[in-house]
């Protein structure tokens, strides 16, 4: 798997990028303030994270993504240590992400990253989007914030 910067002149895998976040306005938005990686295997895209600066010092990875087939791999894990690598790279000391209550899987794989819980938004999903939003059995609501120091 080789991870790199998209180019300007790329399209954005629009279609990856919707299965972490269902609402394409937002997804537009923040690939357009942030920094788009792919991660590519034999010339497919399989992989994607966007990194933005919430301030001098910290990067927001706001959306990351691996393709269904290419999950349960271990991959994901390489994404956000990679995700990590770069906001370092461009000098952040501090990471963030943000991700639903209902996102078991997830929670659990960023805490073996090194990020920590920070705080929680109350009924972040049901006021930025629609449609509710439903996986593992929960309603997704809360926006569960968490950071990783880097250096």
């Amino acid at each position: 798997m080789n991870i790199r910067k998209l180019e300007a002149h790329e399209e954005l895998p629009i279609g990856l990028l919707l299965e972490a976040d269902p609402s394409e306005q937002l997804v537009r938005g923040y690939c357009a303030d942030g920094h788009c990686f792919i991660a590519e295997r034999q010339g497919a895209v399989i992989g994607v994270f966007v990194l933005v600066a919430l301030d001098p010092d910290t990067a927001e990875i706001k959306n990351i993504a691996l393709a269904e087939p290419e999950r349960g791999k271990g991959l994901g894990k390489r994404l956000v240590v990679a995700a990590l690598e770069e906001a370092k790279n461009l000098g952040f000391s501090v990471a963030e992400i943000g991700t639903g209550n209902s996102s078991l899987a997830q929670l659990a794989l960023y805490q073996k990253c090194g990020f920590r819980m920070k705080s929680i938004d109350r009924d972040f999903f049901t006021r930025h989007y629609e449609e509710p939003i439903f996986e593992n059995g929960l309603q997704c609501r809360d926006m569960v914030r968490l950071d990783c120091r880097l250096r």
